[in-house]
């Protein structure tokens, strides 16, 4: 069982991780994880049948870096903006200093001079992890609905 102001925290991490890749605040971005971590996002189908294969996948807050590193200084596109919406976490399991839980989510997406579009719905599948500096995501799976997806993935979802 989870106790309120832990629940509050775990609310906390959430809408503070969202504001952070909603407002471009890329180097904060690795901070909401553990330094040994995973951060996948897979596609449904794979989930579900058990098959590893992901769209992104990262091993370590070292792995994280080098991502945000790419995505600021070498990875070019055509610019737009995102914008999450998600769910109220559902807490699956409590054990000690981990708690699994999901939420739903939907990541809007604007191009300048474009209409928004959805880019990206599914869930998230979290272990998070309290540390002396805070509850941290030690595993973040995004899980999206879709077969399909947009031509890349460059910010994280």
């Amino acid at each position: 069982m989870l106790d309120f102001e832990t629940y509050q925290q775990v609310l906390a991490l959430y809408a503070d991780y969202a504001s952070v890749v909603d407002n471009n605040e890329w180097d904060k971005w690795p901070e909401f994880f553990t330094d040994a971590c995973i951060y996948k996002i897979q596609p449904r189908e794979n989930f579900d049948r058990g098959f590893p294969l992901a769209t992104l996948a990262f091993e370590s807050k070292g792995m994280l870096k080098d991502r945000v590193y790419g995505m600021t200084e070498t990875i070019f596109h055509d610019p737009y903006y995102q914008r999450h919406v998600v769910g109220a976490p559902r807490i699956l399991r409590v054990d000690g200093g981990r708690i699994e839980a999901e939420a739903n989510y939907a990541v809007f997406r604007t191009k300048p001079d474009e209409l928004t579009t959805v880019f990206n719905a599914g869930r998230y599948l979290d272990t998070i992890r309290s540390t002396p500096d805070g509850l941290k995501f030690e595993s973040r799976i995004c899980v999206f609905d879709s077969e399909m997806i947009a031509n890349s993935i460059i910010y994280p979802i």
